[in-house]
């Protein structure tokens, strides 16, 4: 027996309505009104798609900063990633392959320029605006009124996010440079973690104890960038760029204080989520696992290491500037070392030649 549509209720209905009433009509009209039962799962499972969408992106959110750009859906940050791991892995070095390298030295000393100006101004505005005055670095909890100073660090937030988005550019710059080598996992997982954590933090914590972890990168990026730019600027300039190997070592000095600083939240409660360091914690582990293993391939133990002047001294132009001019985290690579020393054997062999 053929199951009643939904249609033949309704005909029915019409046949005999003029015919019937009190329960009878009841009966006719709860068969009219009562949806197909596959009708009612769907309903009911795109209520709740809509409902826990709703609870994660809109309840749950800042409504401060909610409506700001990229904030309030996940997917246009989403897109974004996904267009730039798709370029770098896949088709840029695709669309390279038969092309000459760019060279964007004068692309590569302005976007430097740039992120040195815009690192500086978040480095100024999370010590003037909150670590050096009024905040507490045992724990200190998410200010989400509207004053000034509250919606000063939440607008602090928002620029540590866009300024992640447009470090993207390094491995863009790489892949047109057809400095493949460089793309690393390390590089990589940087790259794509750091605007999600940022994105998040502005849509639900904009300010309080996470903000430290922003200020001290800022830091780190003011050297950073220097660095890139002075070295993108000519040959003219690299007497002056002994202390790179200086720069990995604060980048892993800056995840030790992020660890002791994210689990002070483990012994102090001042509202700051302290779910948090599920995520900060490990997250610190590896991101120094990661740059330790790096300046161990980079540089070996310290009394292998020859002096930073020697490499220098025999390094060419084409070589350092091989190196990330415009480049975020861990870019000095452990060929670049053995060209070095590999320069550096050649002239003693020369030198006892000539003896």
């Amino acid at each position: 027996m053929m199951p009643i549509t939904y249609k033949a209720r309704k005909r029915r209905y019409h046949q005999k309505g003029s015919q019937q009433c009190g329960g009878a009509l009841y009966d006719s009209l709860e068969l009219i009104t009562r949806p197909e039962p596959d009708t009612a799962k769907m309903a009911l499972s795109n209520n709740t798609i809509s409902q826990t969408y709703h609870r994660l992106f809109v309840e749950l959110a800042d409504p401060r900063t909610n409506d700001w750009f990229l904030i309030t859906s996940p997917v246009p940050g989403l897109t974004i990633l996904g267009l730039y791991l798709y370029f770098t892995l896949n088709w840029g070095p695709r669309f390279m392959a038969d092309k000459k390298p760019f060279q964007l030295q004068k692309t590569l000393i302005i976007y430097n320029f740039i992120q040195i100006i815009v690192s500086c101004w978040l480095f100024y505005e999370g010590l003037d605006a909150g670590w050096l005055r009024s905040y507490s670095w045992k724990c200190q909890p998410v200010d989400f009124s509207r004053s000034p100073e509250a919606m000063r660090i939440a607008r602090g937030v928002y620029i540590y996010f866009l300024a992640k988005i447009s470090e993207l550019l390094d491995t863009v710059f790489f892949v047109i440079r057809k400095k493949n080598k460089q793309i690393t996992f390390l590089h990589m997982y940087h790259h794509t973690v750091m605007p999600m954590i940022s994105w998040g933090a502005t849509k639900y914590y904009p300010g309080g104890h996470g903000t430290l972890i922003g200020v001290i990168n800022s830091f780190v990026h003011i050297i950073m960038y220097t660095y890139y730019m002075l070295s993108a600027m000519g040959p003219q300039y690299q007497k002056f760029l002994f202390w790179k190997r200086h720069i990995t070592t604060l980048q892993m000095l800056q995840f030790c204080i992020t660890f002791i600083h994210s689990s002070q939240l483990l012994f102090y409660d001042c509202g700051y989520p302290r779910w948090s360091v599920v995520f900060t914690l490990p997250n610190s582990i590896f991101f120094y696992y990661l740059f330790y293993d790096f300046y161990y391939k980079a540089y070996g133990k310290p009394e292998n290491r020859k002096p930073m002047e020697y490499e220098i001294k025999n390094s060419s132009y084409d070589q350092e500037y091989s190196l990330k001019n415009g480049i975020t985290n861990s870019q000095i690579t452990d060929k670049n070392y053995e060209v070095f020393e590999r320069n550096g054997t050649a002239l003693n062999n020369k030198e006892k030649k000539k003896v």
